[in-house]
């Protein structure tokens, strides 16, 4: 599910089954050197969250992108986000970046970092591919989670 009219009607009603919230952790670099990684990036992680969100459907919410410009950084923030998405009453909450940076609070909050793959001009078959390869990386993250609760 994710976090529009239509799918929060349906969280509303399913909020017990629902424990883990999704929340893709996207840096933004508009400099002239940057800015196409930067897009590439975000291609990347909302592509994987939507395709984890497919795979998991009915077990997680997926929440807006928690976007920042990368002169911007503010550590505390994700951090403050996580207690109140846990007050809402997730049991879980996961941060997908490709930015290594945010590993440094990985044992504050659950970040999984992913390289950017550029997907852009990719078939679908091919994408399609890719995006299962990560999965396969993510599934024993979020399932390690899981089962410690």
């Amino acid at each position: 599910m994710y976090f529009n009219a239509n799918d929060v009607t349906s969280f509303l009603g399913q909020k017990d089954f629902i424990d883990t919230a999704i929340v893709p952790l996207i840096s933004i670099d508009l400099s002239s050197e940057k800015i196409k990684q930067s897009g590439a990036e975000v291609d990347f992680v909302m592509s994987l969250t939507s395709f984890i969100e497919q795979q998991f459907k009915g077990r997680l919410l997926v929440m807006p992108p928690f976007s920042h410009m990368t002169s911007l950084k503010n550590e505390e923030l994700p951090q403050q986000f996580e207690t109140q998405l846990h007050s809402a009453g997730f049991k879980h909450v996961f941060f997908i970046t490709c930015d290594h940076s945010w590993t440094n609070i990985g044992d504050i909050v659950n970040i999984i970092w992913l390289p950017a793959i550029p997907l852009e001009s990719m078939d679908a078959s091919v994408k399609k591919s890719i995006l299962e390869d990560q999965l396969r990386q993510v599934v024993p993250m979020l399932s390690t989670k899981w089962a410690q609760i």
